[in-house]
């Protein structure tokens, strides 16, 4: 009997190209010669490098063979390239992955072990992802269903023992549920059809040449075929990167492929060697049958690098071979790495590594990196510089902007929040083209008012905002609100009617798609499904609407979002063609069978590559190895694969970041591995300088950095404010910069969206409160009314309901209580403005609380929520708001009030005292042992601090300096603080 025709393919040579020279030679035999044959390959991606690999080698042109890719699930394309016949008994059709995962949710949430508590909504829906996984590798590995009856799982944790139950009971019911629909499970029909093309084969073998190439998926099925294939007449299998010079030993070190009862031993799955083992086993093929591939192509590397790389990944019990590994020059020539202090410079410094590379006429550079995150980011690094990069891996649906949009949308119908209303209103597809400029005026308007704490929830709370600022001339927004009305009206109607699904409890899923689609296109029209990720995106919606219903029949619209977003997360849009043409940034598929000129291996620390190991939350690993499926620990062997054979290139630059993500990072098992073996790799010196040097130092100014000076703005006297509030006077006292920005500038911060209750609303709301009581007559049952509207505020958070409101309610109480009965004294007006005209400036105030006691002289009351200012800062002249409603008062300033003496200026804190039963406090800025002694004295330094203030700021040229007194606040920034503050003058 012959041997099979297998061959191997080096990790330093280029696997495509090489294999194309190969094929050349043995089969470019006339125009024809290679039209005839049939390659198969393991992925659409694989197809393409070897497309482009035989564009290279064509000169003048040639016909390629036929191209079959036989690892997708849906196969009828590529076998009907293979085997005429097919459709003498056809196989049935494979089932849509989304119906089948919203059958298998459905089958989840139907059947519950005894004992156990049942999974609804998204908890089901990301399990039935795990459940089809599972089902599909019993598929793969040709293990019966029936297995999983027969394990005994005394030994394990009642929680997998619990877990298997519910496995046992969904795959009696699945196959049940498969025959109803008339179909199968994709990876079922994937194996029948391998083994119908392997039998065709075996009995009337193609007059073609049939080669098998770049396949490395030892699935039983797959393994039958390839053997097929090798024993054909004009048939090969070419397998990439072999290592064919591994000691036998070593060779027998990575374990048993098949389970062995007197040898427990669990296998090296991690080993990059080991799933070619296993393939070849069970291909009934020996290692020593294996051969070299003997072409070659202008794309390889140094032979030296192979016997480097087998070393590299010697077994742990055989490292000790690393002390005798002698000269390692050779192989290691062109190989180089770079430790970065982050992934943000991590990123830098590939993308100028890159920009090098293309400087070069011909050269290519192709970044090969699992991580995603880092991949973006090299790619926006390079559009910095005009050069555009293809990420073949492709970008996940939910990062798109269709994917986006609907996410967006479904959060918003499911939770109404104002930061996602905003989000959605102002999201790029909306309103696309001419109606946008107006669209982006109205949600800026709509944005400004939302922004202070207090909003009610829900769309009716937005409308009651709107209606609140319109109605108020003096509101903050009023005008933003007057010309919101009709766009708001017209947008609360439409998605209110269109998401109206979503607040009736649990409802099918169809329905709350179908809602969400009348929203989308309500907002975007036609906008939303154009381009590669539209496209996709309207695929989903027509497999869901395929789906005739199946799966759960009512879904709680709040685990809608989260079942969506996982199904858009799976999804990848690849882009169209059109990036730079040499340079690339590949996924670990996309690089396995073509090489750059330059190729870097990026994010190589532990975790991003290779990848953590994800859990599965079906079979715990110990009954995986019972059912003889694959560890999860086997996909890190496959990622060690793939850098091995990426280590083969020309020009190798290996990355890694210090710190990834804000954490500290751990270096990759394949970096240390590198480093111990090969020692410190040099670091590659782009124009002379270290590349770490280059990427940290790329967004620093040249020189020395010049820190501005203290600002002092000193505007002409005549554009400066003639009116000033008695609140202002204490900004300006404090921190005259503040006052020039806020007054002058008109800068003010915007609070946050959807805002919980600060302190400054909190106060607002309490002196909201007293003025109500107190129009309404301070009756006891007038402060209750009030107390209760209080408590049954909307805009009141679960914290602000749970621990403020009860802290600050006694305090509230023991006010009132002050009020009621204070002898000789009763209020006059709450919220009570006034102002004063003098020496050409005008002062203006309001004040929370007048009383006027039995001698008609006025009590100026001002409430504070929190502590009240102390008397030194009147003494200072830094808090002078009491004192100058008093000069306005007594000179008759305030409205409806007469002029008459003032008696009192008193802050009533709110802050509850434990001491006191949470009772509250009143303080003056006056009294004995105050530096000011009276009244009159405390109105009479306040107003002597505004007549020094107005002369220097508002009259004269003072410059408007910043107060170093002041504390931190919100014109920081401007005034670049930290770059002055504690300097000395000599250093300003």
């Amino acid at each position: 009997m012959t041997k099979p025709a297998i061959f191997s393919i080096p990790v330093h040579r280029a696997f495509a190209d090489a294999f194309v020279a190969g094929l050349i030679a043995r089969f470019a035999d006339g125009a024809l010669g290679l039209a005839e044959g049939l390659i198969l390959l393991p992925s659409n991606r694989a197809r393409g490098a070897v497309q482009a690999a035989f564009v290279r080698a064509g000169g003048k042109g040639l016909l390629m063979p036929r191209l079959a890719v036989i690892g997708d699930a849906d196969l009828d394309e590529s076998v009907g390239l293979m085997l005429d016949a097919i459709d003498d008994d056809p196989i049935p059709p494979a089932i849509d992955p989304l119906r089948r995962r919203l059958l298998l949710a459905e089958l989840i949430e139907r059947h519950t072990p005894d004992g156990e508590a049942p999974i609804r909504g998204a908890a089901a829906f990301q399990l039935a992802d795990g459940l089809a996984r599972v089902i599909d590798q019993l598929h793969y590995e040709e293990v019966r269903p029936a297995a999983l009856v027969d394990l005994d799982l005394g030994a394990f944790a009642s929680h997998w023992q619990a877990s298997l139950g519910r496995l046992r009971l969904l795959v009696d019911h699945w196959p049940g549920v498969l025959a109803r629909t008339g179909s199968i499970d994709r990876a079922e029909r994937r194996g029948r059809l391998l083994d119908r093309v392997a039998a065709g084969w075996r009995g009337a073998p193609p007059a073609r040449f049939t080669v098998a190439a770049g396949i490395t998926t030892a699935a039983p099925a797959i393994a039958r075929l390839l053997r097929t294939v090798a024993d054909l007449e004009r048939g090969m299998v070419v397998l990439p990167g072999l290592d064919r010079a591994m000691a036998a030993q070593e060779w027998d070190a990575l374990g048993p492929t098949r389970p062995d009862p007197e040898n427990p031993a669990r296998p090296l799955e991690t080993h990059p060697q080991y799933h070619l083992k296993l393939l070849l086993d069970r291909m009934n093929a020996s290692r020593d049958e294996v051969i070299e591939w003997d072409a070659t192509s202008d794309f390889d590397g140094t032979e030296a690098r192979t016997p480097f790389v087998s070393l590299l990944f010697a077994p742990a019990d055989y490292t000790a071979k690393w002390q005798a590994a002698g000269d390692l020059s050779a192989a290691t020539a062109g190989l180089s790495g770079a430790v970065f202090a982050d992934d943000g410079q991590e990123a830098q410094g590939i993308a100028l590594l890159m920009r090098e590379a293309v400087e070069t006429p011909g050269r290519t550079a192709a970044l090969v990196t699992p991580d995603r995150a880092l991949a973006e980011r090299v790619a926006a690094a390079l559009a910095r510089w005009g050069l555009s990069v293809d990420d073949s891996a492709g970008q996940p649906l939910s990062r798109t902007p269709p994917g986006a949009l609907l996410l967006l949308l479904a959060e918003l119908a499911a939770d109404f929040d104002p930061v996602a209303l905003v989000s959605l209103l102002g999201h790029p597809l909306v309103r696309k083209g001419e109606q946008r400029t107006a669209w982006l005026d109205h949600v800026r308007r709509l944005d400004l008012i939302l922004r202070e704490p207090g909003l009610r929830p829900g769309w009716d709370g937005v409308s009651a905002r709107i209606t609140e600022r319109a109605a108020d001339p003096k509101a903050r927004g009023h005008g933003p609100a007057t010309q919101l009305r009709p766009w708001w009206d017209e947008v609360a109607a439409a998605l209110g009617a269109a998401l109206a699904p979503f607040a009736a409890g649990p409802t099918p899923p169809a329905v709350l798609l179908a809602a969400l689609q009348d929203a989308l296109e309500w907002l975007t029209g036609d906008a939303v499904w154009a381009g590669p990720a539209g496209r996709m995106l309207a695929g989903l919606f027509d497999q869901w609407a395929l789906a005739r219903g199946d799966g759960p029949a009512l879904v709680d619209p709040a685990d809608f979002p989260a079942m969506l977003g996982q199904l858009l997360a799976q999804a990848s849009v690849r882009p169209p063609y059109g990036g730079h043409p040499r340079l690339f940034i590949w996924g670990l598929l996309e690089a396995r069978l073509q090489r750059a000129d330059r190729m870097i291996l990026g994010g190589l620390d532990e975790g991003r590559w290779p990848a953590a190991t994800q859990p599965d939350p079906w079979l715990a690993p110990g009954i995986r190895r019972l059912l003889g499926l694959p560890a999860p620990e086997r996909q890190q062997g496959m990622a060690a694969h793939d850098f091995a054979g990426a280590l083969g290139g020309r020009e190798i630059v290996v990355t890694r970041a210090e710190r990834s993500g804000g954490d500290p990072a751990v270096a990759s098992r394949f970096w240390l591995r590198l480093a111990a073996l090969a020692g410190d790799l040099p670091e590659p010196r782009p124009g002379g300088v270290p590349l770490t040097r280059l990427a940290a130092g790329l967004d620093v100014p040249p020189g020395d950095p010049q820190p501005a000076p203290r600002p002092a703005p000193r505007p002409p006297a005549a554009d400066r404010p003639r009116k000033i509030s008695v609140t202002a006077v204490d900004r300006l006292a404090r921190d005259p910069f503040a006052y020039y920005a806020n007054q002058m500038l008109g800068l003010s911060a915007l609070d946050p969206l959807s805002a919980a209750p600060d302190p400054r609303w909190r106060g607002t709301r309490v002196h909201k409160l007293f003025e109500h009581w107190v129009r309404g007559g301070a009756t006891a049952e007038g402060f209750e009314t009030e107390l209760a509207a209080l408590a049954a505020d909307p805009a009141l958070d679960a914290l602000d309901r749970a621990f403020w409101l009860p802290r600050i309610e006694p305090a509230l109480r023991w006010a009132a209580a002050q009020v009621a009965e204070a002898e000789g004294r009763k209020p006059v007006g709450v919220e009570m403005r006034g102002e004063r005209t003098a020496d050409g400036v005008t002062l203006h105030g309001k004040a929370d609380r007048i009383d006027r006691d039995a001698e008609g002289r006025l009590a100026i009351v001002d409430y504070k929520s929190g502590g009240a200012p102390s008397a030194k800062a009147a003494f200072d002249k830094l808090d002078n708001q009491l004192g100058l409603l008093g000069l306005i008062a007594q000179t008759g300033g305030i409205e409806g009030v007469a002029a008459a003496p003032v008696a009192a200026l008193e802050y009533w804190s709110l802050r509850p005292d434990r001491r006191a039963d949470g009772a509250g406090k009143i303080s003056r800025t006056y009294g004995l042992r105050s530096g000011l002694k009276s009244v009159e004295e405390a109105i009479g330094h306040a107003a002597d601090a505004l007549t020094d203030l107005a002369g220097r700021f508002l009259l004269g040229d003072a410059p408007f300096v910043p107060g170093e007194a002041a504390g931190y606040g919100e014109y920081d920034q401007l005034m670049r603080r930290d770059e002055w503050f504690g300097r000395g003058e000599g250093e300003r």
